[in-house]
């Protein structure tokens, strides 16, 4: 049995860094619909574990278009290897994918204190911080207005799991809700608006949501991931620390591939 894993990211410089992480290596490219590319990794000669890496693009509209996709293929494909199965059961399957976990991945910005740079945020839940309406009152979610969701929690297990992998190497990070946002904070007024509406909030990022919902459609549980490279808040490109924010997430994803992502339920 086979531990399957979907890792997303929103540009080549975060997937670089997990890839390097993982440590299982060189990976097998494989081309998907639409122009994306997996990189495909196995700790050969086990094959106990398989770890998709998928540059997704940068927003939530385009890394949930991504996401789905990769995730759809997965099930195409499963189903092509099944072809002695009836159509009905054929059409039943195409909801199903091998993935055991969805991973979004990549850098941030942390609010700060509570995420400094160089750390490491965990999502306990993966918000849409902006999807919604403004209203005399104030602002409303998609959920206040009777049409979708806004939230889609983290297994509490999965993100004590990773908390505690991280706590044990000595690597410092959060556990909190981290807010995907279409546009980028870019004030103080801001950033104190979204932590005021979202308490204990600790990154701010712009795909997890998407690639959450397209992993919702398959049943797959999902978990954000980002190392922190400048606070929230007015935007001070001196202030930053994005080298050192993909270091942080590259030694994530060491630890997870020898600790974490060992534990999960097999795929079929």
């Amino acid at each position: 049995m086979v531990h399957r894993i979907l890792i997303v990211t929103a540009v080549a410089a975060e997937a670089d860094s997990v890839s390097a992480g993982l440590g299982l290596g060189a990976p097998e490219l494989l081309p998907l619909p639409g122009g994306l590319v997996l990189r495909r990794h196995t700790d050969a000669p086990g094959d106990r574990v398989l770890v998709d890496v998928l540059v997704g693009g940068v927003g939530p509209a385009a890394v949930a278009a991504s996401t789905g996709t990769a995730l759809a293929y997965a099930a195409l494909t499963g189903t092509a290897n099944h072809t002695e199965n009836s159509t009905e059961n054929r059409a039943e399957s195409l909801t199903e994918t091998p993935y055991g976990l969805v991973v979004s991945a990549g850098i941030a910005g942390g609010f700060q204190p509570l995420a400094p740079l160089g750390s490491v945020v965990v999502s306990s839940a993966v918000v849409a911080a902006d999807l919604g309406a403004q209203t005399p009152d104030g602002y409303l979610t998609v959920d206040e207005l009777g049409f979708g969701r806004s939230v889609h929690p983290v297994p509490e297990a999965l993100q004590g799991r990773i908390a505690a992998a991280l706590d044990a190497a000595g690597l410092p990070h959060t556990v909190g809700p981290v807010l995907t946002v279409s546009t980028v904070t870019g004030t103080a007024d801001r950033a104190a608006e979204l932590a005021g509406r979202h308490p204990g909030a600790a990154a701010e990022a712009m795909e997890g949501f998407g690639v959450a919902e397209a992993a919702a459609a398959y049943g797959v549980p999902v978990v954000e991931i980002r190392a922190v490279s400048n606070a929230v808040g007015p935007r001070d490109r001196a202030a930053w620390r994005i080298g050192e924010a993909l270091h942080a997430l590259r030694h994530t994803f060491e630890l997870l591939s020898k600790t974490v992502f060992l534990e999960l339920e097999p795929s079929p």
